[in-house]
C-alpha cells in the first residue's frame, strides 16, 4: 500500500535545531538557511552555542542551537517560539522543549536518549516513552543514529565518524517536510569534503536516509509548501553580519584607494571579522593579530597615521582597554573605525549571547570631553552600510567612528539585495602635498566639515607635532592655555556634531502622527518593525522610528519625538537609550528592557504597546 502524503502551503515556519555542541547543529541550521535562501525564501536566523569550545558531551550547558524563520511574505526577525523542534539529545529537549509553541512538530533522535543522558538533563524517565509529550506535541521518535548506521555499514570509516552524520539525518527529514532540495548540500558536501570521498558518501547517504524516511515513514503525512518570497527584483546572497561588514570594509577600499590595515585581537563574537579579512589579501587588505586589545589598536591609529585607514575590532571587554588609545584618536584627529560586537557583560560575561548593553561605553566610555560618531546597524545585511559609512565619515571628518553591532547581527543571516556600489555616497580622500607645504598648518580645518588636513610622514614640508598632549588651535603645537583648550574642546565637538547634516531624514513606519511611536536603535530594527505591522493591522495607531545614528542623533528626531502621545523604547539593555533620549529631548519615554542574551520578541513589544494604550 502506496503511502498518502498531502501538500499543504503555509506562509511561514519556524524551526529550531537543537543538540549537544559536538552535534553540528550550526551546520545543519546553516544549510537548511542556504537551500531556503535558494528557493527564493525570506528568512532570519538566530545561532546560539556554548561559551567553551567544547562544553560537556549531554549536559545543559553544552546545549546548542540554530534557529531559522522562514517565509514567502518579508520577515524581520528570525521568531520567537519555533514550530518545529528538533532535538538531538535530552539535554536539547530539557533546554528547548518549553519553547515549542502548543502542538507543534517534535522530531527526536531517539538512539540518544540513553540512561546516561537521561541522567545528565535530569530526567526521571524517559519522555520519549512515559508519554508525557504526545498530548501536547506531535512527536515524531527517530531512530537517528540506527538509520545512519545502515546507510553507512559498507563504508570503511570508523563508526564514531558515521555517528556524527546523525545531523545530516535530521537535515534530510526536515528537507523532505518543507519540500527543500538536496543538491545544493550535497554540491557543499563534495566541495567542503573533496579530499574525502568516504566522508563525502557517508554524509550524502545519511542526508538521502533522512529524507527518504520522511518520504517513507507512515508517521509522515503532510509535506508543506512555503512559496518563493516577492522581495523586491534584484540579485541577492544570503548574508551574515560579519561577512557584510567585512564587504563594507572591502567596498570603502576600493572606492577611496586607500590601504586597509585592520589590527586586532580575538574575541567572541568580533574574532571572525578579523579571520575573514585575513583571507583577503589579494583585495591588499592588510591584518596585524596584535599581542592584546591594546596593541590592536595602537597599531591601526599607527597605520592611520602612516596614511592607510586603520580599523579594528572587539568586543565590550576588548573595547574597554582601547579607550586610551581612542582618546589618542580623538586628540591627533587621525581617522580610525572601530567595530564593537557587543556581548552580554560586565567582564567576560555572555561571550556567546548578544546585547545592546555597550551604548553608554561607546558614547561616554573616555576620559575628558572625548565625542566620537558612533553608529548602530539595524540588520545583518545593514551591518555593509554601517561598516563603508563609518570609513567614509572617518576619513572625511578625520576622526574615530565607532560602528556599534552585537552577537544577533554579526552571527544572523537574511537575504541579501547586492547593492550597486556607484549609489554609494562619494568617498573622496584628499592628502595633503608636498606643494601644499608653504599654507600648510596641521590644525588648519575645512571650513565645512572642521577636519584638519591629513599629512602622511615623510612628507617633505609638511612636519608636525603629533600626540595627546592639547595643540593648539591650527598650529597643532603643545599648549596648554585655558582659552585654547575650551575652543579645542568645542571644535572637537562641533566636528562630530556636523555630521548630522549628513544624516538622513528619518523614515517612518505607520503613522507619522498617533499614539504610540515605537523607537528603536541597531538590532531592534526587526522586532520593533514586526511590532508595528502586527499594531497597524489592528488599527492602532503607531509609527516605527529605526535609529541608525547614535551619535549625532538625527537633527530631525525631536520634532518626530513630539507627534506622538508616547514613545516606547525596545533594547536588550536597562534603558540606555531611553537615559539618552530622555535627557537630549525632555520627554517622558518608556522603555521595555530585557536583558536575557537574546534579541528582544515582537510579541512583547506589541504587548507592552497595548498596556500603554490601556493606559
Amino acid at each position: 500500500m502506496t503511502k498518502s502524503v498531502s501538500n499543504k502551503t503555509i506562509d511561514n515556519v519556524t524551526i529550531r535545531f537543537a543538540g549537544d555542541s559536538g552535534d553540528g547543529m550550526q551546520l545543519s541550521g546553516g544549510r537548511f538557511t542556504q537551500t531556503s535562501a535558494v528557493v527564493g525564501n525570506d528568512l532570519s536566523t538566530l545561532p546560539d552555542f556554548p561559551a567553551e569550545i567544547r562544553a560537556p558531551a549531554g549536559s545543559l550547558a553544552g546545549v546548542s542551537s540554530y534557529q531559522i524563520h522562514f517565509s514567502s511574505q518579508e520577515i524581520h526577525t528570525p521568531g520567537e517560539r519555533p514550530d518545529v523542534l528538533v532535538a538531538m539529545n535530552p539535554a536539547a529537549l530539557k533546554v528547548h522543549l518549553k519553547d515549542l509553541i502548543p502542538g507543534g512538530t517534535l522530531i527526536v533522535n531517539k538512539n540518544a536518549f540513553t540512561k546516561k543522558n537521561l541522567s545528565l538533563a535530569g530526567y526521571d524517565s524517559d519522555p520519549t516513552e512515559d508519554d508525557s509529550l504526545v498530548d501536547y506535541y506531535s512527536t515524531h521518535f527517530i531512530e537517528m543514529g540506527k538509520l545512519v548506521t545502515l546507510a553507512c555499514e559498507d563504508i570503511d570509516i570508523p563508526s564514531k565518524m558515521v555517528d556524527r552524520t546523525k545531523n545530516l539525518c535530521a537535515l534530510g527529514v526536515l528537507f523532505w517536510m518543507y519540500d527543500r532540495p538536496l543538491e545544493p548540500t550535497i554540491d557543499w558536501l563534495n566541495q567542503k569534503f573533496k579530499s574525502k570521498p568516504d566522508i563525502i558518501e557517508a554524509n550524502v547517504r545519511a542526508l538521502n536516509a533522512g529524507y527518504n524516511y520522511g518520504d517513507t515513514a507512515e508517521i509522515f503525512t503532510t509535506k508543506y509548501i512555503v512559496e518563493k518570497a516577492k522581495l523586491p527584483a534584484g540579485k541577492y546572497r544570503n548574508m551574515n553580519g560579519t561577512l557584510a561588514s567585512c564587504l563594507g570594509i572591502l567596498t570603502a577600499a576600493e572606492k577611496s584607494n586607500l590601504d586597509i590595515t585592520f589590527a586586532g585581537y580575538p574575541i567572541t563574537p568580533a574574532s571572525n571579522i578579523l579571520h575573514t579579512l585575513s583571507n583577503w589579501k589579494k583585495f591588499g587588505i592588510k591584518t596585524y593579530q596584535a599581542e592584546d586589545e591594546i596593541a590592536g589598536i595602537g597599531a591601526a591609529l599607527g597605520a592611520s597615521y602612516g596614511g592607510s585607514l586603520g580599523i579594528t575590532a572587539s568586543s565590550g571587554p576588548g573595547i574597554a582597554l582601547k579607550t586610551e588609545f581612542m582618546g589618542l584618536a580623538i586628540m591627533t584627529e587621525l581617522p580610525l573605525v572601530i567595530i564593537n560586537v557587543q556581548r552580554g557583560g560586565p567582564s567576560t560575561g555572555l561571550p556567546t549571547k548578544t546585547e545592546q548593553s555597550d551604548l553608554f561605553q561607546a558614547v561616554y566610555g573616555r576620559n575628558g570631553e572625548a565625542p566620537i560618531p558612533v553608529l548602530a546597524p539595524t540588520t545583518p545585511g545593514d551591518c555593509y552600510h554601517a561598516a563603508y559609512e563609518a570609513c567614509r565619515i572617518a576619513v572625511k571628518y578625520m576622526t574615530p567612528v565607532m560602528v556599534l553591532s552585537d552577537g544577533y547581527l554579526v552571527n544572523g543571516s537574511e537575504p541579501w539585495l547586492i547593492p550597486n556600489p556607484d549609489d554609494l555616497q562619494s568617498f573622496n580622500v584628499k592628502f595633503a602635498k608636498e606643494e601644499d607645504a608653504e599654507d600648510f598648518l596641521p590644525y588648519k580645518r575645512n571650513p565645512e566639515t572642521l577636519a584638519r588636513s591629513w599629512a602622511i610622514p615623510g612628507t617633505k614640508g609638511l612636519e608636525h607635532r603629533i600626540g595627546g598632549l592639547e595643540k593648539q588651535d591650527i598650529t597643532g603645537n603643545v599648549n596648554y592655555d585655558s582659552d585654547n583648550h575650551q575652543k579645542m574642546v568645542e571644535i572637537r565637538a562641533q566636528k562630530v556634531a556636523n555630521i548630522a547634516n549628513e544624516i538622513p531624514q528619518t523614515e517612518i513606519f505607520g503613522e507619522s502622527k498617533g499614539d504610540v511611536l515605537i523607537l528603536s536603535w541597531g538590532s531592534g530594527h526587526g522586532a520593533s518593525r514586526a511590532a508595528t505591522e502586527s499594531l497597524l493591522s489592528e488599527n492602532i495607531k503607531v509609527g516605527h522610528a529605526s535609529i541608525k545614528w547614535i551619535s549625532p542623533l538625527p537633527s530631525d528626531l525631536g520634532t518626530i519625538l513630539k507627534n506622538y502621545k508616547k514613545v516606547l523604547i525596545p533594547e536588550v539593555n536597562t534603558g540606555q537609550f531611553r537615559q539618552i533620549i530622555r535627557a537630549e529631548y525632555l520627554v517622558d519615554a518608556i522603555g521595555l528592557n530585557e536583558v536575557q542574551g537574546k534579541p528582544l520578541g515582537a510579541s512583547k513589544i506589541v504587548e507592552k504597546v497595548k498596556d500603554l494604550m490601556d493606559g
